[in-house]
């Protein structure tokens, strides 16, 4: 497994997020409220909005959450004011990890995430001492399955102007440019593929091996971090041997 991808496997996650589907729902209304309040209410016109809310009906929240998501974004409803936060820092075996966090207590969020590191033998870093490890994509995800041709899949994906594509675990992961990224996803979406994962992500320019034993240890970190309702993402570069 190159790095850790919340999409290596689907059938484990949809299992823990069915188990947490309240906290899922409250990590997405913070993500529609920070997207309509920085780029309007219109997903028609506000991309990043536009994903949110896809992502908020991929996971079947009810039409109502959306919108007093975005009503709060607008004023009409009273709510806290949540900032956009990146933490880095390092786990076990020197693991680069980033953290996408919408935050309305930065104090609050960096103790807590420091001590969550601490638990895992890892370190809450300084900005910017990780975060040039990784490249912004964009991120289609398509499930694999005996239905699925890859070979065609890569060649669409292509041919739409896909930066590259990588065949992961259950997954296809089709990768983009971030300015590009809206235009491939309808095109593709046009010609029949579904996409069960769609944003703009960070992707390890380099990883690190570890071993199984080790690999646990990371992953158990990472579960850790993603309990929080203030993060919304982790990205980590390590790779299993």
């Amino acid at each position: 497994m190159a790095g850790h991808s919340k999409w290596a496997n689907i059938r484990h996650k949809k299992a823990k997020e069915d188990a947490k589907r309240g906290q899922v729902f409250t990590k997405i209304a913070r993500k529609i409220t920070v997207a309509a309040k920085e780029g309007g209410a219109d997903p028609a016109t506000n991309v990043r909005l536009r994903l949110a809310i896809d992502e908020a009906r991929a996971a079947n929240m009810p039409n109502d959450n959306i919108e007093r998501a975005i009503q709060r974004a607008v004023g009409s409803l009273d709510g806290v004011t949540y900032s956009e936060v990146f933490y880095e820092g390092y786990g076990p075996n020197g693991v680069a990890i980033m953290l996408h966090t919408l935050t309305d207590n930065r104090n609050r969020t960096a103790g807590e995430l420091r001590h969550r590191f601490s638990k895992y033998g890892g370190n809450l870093g300084e900005s910017g001492c990780v975060a040039w490890m990784f490249e912004r994509r964009g991120l289609l995800v398509v499930e694999r399955g005996e239905d699925v041709d890859e070979d065609e899949i890569m060649l669409l994906a292509l041919e739409a102007g896909a930066h590259d594509v990588v065949v992961e675990g259950d997954v296809i992961q089709i990768l983009t440019e971030p300015s590009e990224f809206i235009a491939i996803k309808e095109e593709l979406e046009g010609q029949g593929l579904k996409f069960i994962g769609a944003e703009i992500s960070f992707i390890p320019q380099n990883t690190v091996s570890v071993d199984p034993e080790q690999a646990e240890k990371v992953e158990k970190l990472i579960e850790l971090l993603e309990e929080l309702d203030e993060v919304q993402e982790v990205y980590a570069n390590y790779e299993v041997q």
